[in-house]
């Protein structure tokens, strides 16, 4: 007999105050941008970091957080709407600000999240790639909850295998599945959250764009790999040679992360 790992029936709403239900799908959003604004906070109140390199003021983070929240709201929305299932919202276009039956695209959310910080940059006076970096350096803790939270649900769940941790997830067809969402929680989450830490603790910030590259880079590879293991949207299938959507929307990532390296590399760098 196949061995499995149970999986945890842990309910989705954490709590309900009256008729309000609590998910931690949401708290997973909420404390996403909450420790993202704290770790960004200390990033550009540091010193040591920057070495006199014009940055974004601790005080203006809390603005930040608003551009970049509607940001991800709005692109993320819009992504899968364009990305992920154009047919179903173009016949129910009324079902696509239903944004609390769920359908948010990381890449959507991605493009949202620059253009509030190229907007935030503006409003402020400070460099874009700057904020760029510190921003992309908070990203991996808001991944590494939301993944989680998409375990929780559950949804997201991982092809058919017969490794010993797969689990049957509610809703499934039963069948034991890789528990795809805690790779992507470590991988997009922990590993490229050290790595983008090490990068900054080596003078990253120092190149404006550098550490955006390596996020972008990280991510895409993180992303492409984790699709071999996740089960490709109902709606879409597999594309073409066994690639997803996911697949797709991760190479041009990668491609502009390679440019970032490429010109944050090429620039004077302000040394210690």
């Amino acid at each position: 007999m196949q061995l499995l790992i149970p999986y945890p029936q842990i309910n989705p709403i954490l709590v309900t105050i009256g008729p309000l239900p609590i998910r931690w799908y949401a708290l997973a959003y909420i404390a996403g941008l909450i420790f993202g604004w704290a770790y960004v906070r200390r990033l550009v109140g540091k010193e040591s970091l920057w070495n006199g390199l014009p940055r974004p003021s601790p005080a203006s983070i809390d603005d930040l957080i608003v551009y970049v929240a509607f940001g991800i709201i709005l692109g993320g929305r819009r992504g899968y709407v364009l990305f992920y299932n154009p047919g179903f919202y173009f016949a129910h276009p009324a079902e696509i600000v239903a944004v609390w039956k769920g359908g948010m695209s990381f890449h959507g959310g991605l493009l949202g999240a620059a253009l509030g910080i190229i907007f935030f940059a503006r409003h402020v006076k400070a460099p874009v790639l700057s904020v760029m970096d510190v921003t992309a350096a908070s990203v991996p803790i808001g991944l590494f909850l939301g993944r989680l939270a998409n375990f929780i649900k559950p949804e997201l769940w991982g092809r058919p295998t017969d490794v010993p941790w797969a689990m049957i997830f509610p809703g499934s067809d039963g069948q034991p599945r890789h528990p795809s969402q805690l790779y992507e929680a470590t991988l997009e989450g922990l590993v490229l959250f050290i790595l983008l830490y090490i990068a900054i603790r080596l003078g990253g910030l120092r190149r404006p764009g550098l550490v955006t590259g390596i996020f972008a880079i990280g991510y895409g590879i993180a992303r492409i790999a984790c699709e071999f293991f996740r089960e490709p949207d109902p709606q879409l299938g597999f594309l073409f040679a066994g690639t997803t959507m996911g697949m797709i929307l991760s190479l041009p990532l990668i491609v502009a992360g390679i440019g970032f390296i490429v010109f944050a590399l090429s620039a004077r760098r302000v040394e210690a």
